[in-house]
């Protein structure tokens, strides 16, 4: 499966060693449906911030909303695996096998728990800028571990996105003080945690295949939020929790999690890569909008510019890959 729109498909740009401008023309009459499902993709991934925050408005905590996240998303990912499987794709290696079991708990699993994590002090709109940046992260360790440089303009384009950050981070710092400092931190570990698994999946990716690997990885990843739960809370938790927390598991176990996953897919296929990563920057724009609507999140000038700071310096540096 091909990581979601928003910030996987940027990121790919950064780790895809094919060719650029793949997709098809404008005229393709599957061009407009590519755009629907990677837009749909993006808002709908989105929305894992915005139901997370409602479901700690009802008691729950991250351990426990991300289990049921898991649990509703485990029996769709194994499904997956298990066709592709039957399809006659070979047989993995155990080095391939402990690569994905590592790639999952790292990019999928611990990813995924400290974004939950920080979502409890931290705005959505904020965690998405956050989020968002895993991009610039993946150039970060281009540059730090395989020796590559940075153009000109990828550098002002990554001033211009932390800049984002730092003026919508400011702004909530105001409201929150030191809790949105630590929730800050904790979202953005899960952006690097998710930046080291773009970088370490390349190889994989080939050998694998996307759907393959995606699948998989995010059933190694469901297994440890259960496994978890199950080592840190007692089972009874599962079912005492206030019936909105299971209608919003429910709808972040599919809505957010596995439609949009093969929505992005299947929008890439049909516009490629670059197209599918310009039309995935609905996701942060998106997010605000739906947390001043649902959430009642300030909507101001700070969340403004620092969304389009970040945009444009994420756009940019998706553009055009590091130096070797």
């Amino acid at each position: 499966m091909s990581a979601p729109v928003t910030p996987r498909s940027l990121a790919a740009k950064l780790t895809d060693p094919g060719p650029r401008g793949d997709g098809p023309h404008v005229d393709d009459p599957r061009f407009l449906g590519g755009v629907a499902l990677a837009a749909f993709g993006a808002i709908a991934f989105s929305g894992k911030a915005i139901i997370v925050k409602l479901g700690y408005r009802y008691g729950a905590d991250a351990i426990t909303l991300i289990a049921l996240r898991m649990i509703v998303a485990l029996p769709f990912f194994a499904t997956t695996a298990a066709i592709v499987h039957l399809r006659g794709a070979p047989s993995l290696s155990w080095a391939d096998r402990w690569r994905i079991a590592g790639l999952g708990f790292l990019g999928y699993y611990l990813a995924s728990y400290l974004d939950f994590l920080g979502l409890a002090y931290v705005s959505a709109s904020l965690e998405r800028l956050i989020l968002y940046l895993s991009p610039t992260l993946v150039l970060f360790i281009g540059m730090l571990f395989f020796g590559r440089r940075a153009t000109a303009r990828q550098v002002v384009a990554l001033v211009l996105g932390y800049l984002g950050v730092v003026v919508a981070f400011a702004h909530d710092l105001q409201i929150g003080g030191s809790d949105v400092l630590l929730g800050s931190a904790l979202v953005f570990a899960s952006a690097l945690a998710y930046a080291v698994y773009l970088v370490g999946s390349g190889e994989l990716l080939a050998r694998v295949g996307s759907i393959r690997l995606t699948a998989l990885a995010s059933s190694v990843a469901s297994l440890c939020c259960i496994v978890q739960f199950a080592v840190t809370r007692p089972w009874s938790m599962l079912w005492s929790q206030p019936r909105e927390v299971y209608e919003l598991s429910l709808l972040n176990g599919t809505l957010c999690t596995v439609i949009p996953v093969f929505a992005v897919m299947m929008g890439i296929q049909r516009v490629g890569a670059s197209i599918a990563s310009q039309v995935g920057m609905v996701g942060p724009v998106s997010t605000i909008v739906l947390a001043a609507l649902i959430l009642g999140e300030t909507l101001g000038p700070y969340q403004i510019v620092g969304t389009i700071l970040v945009m444009i310096g994420v756009f940019v540096v998706s553009q055009s890959r590091a130096v070797r």
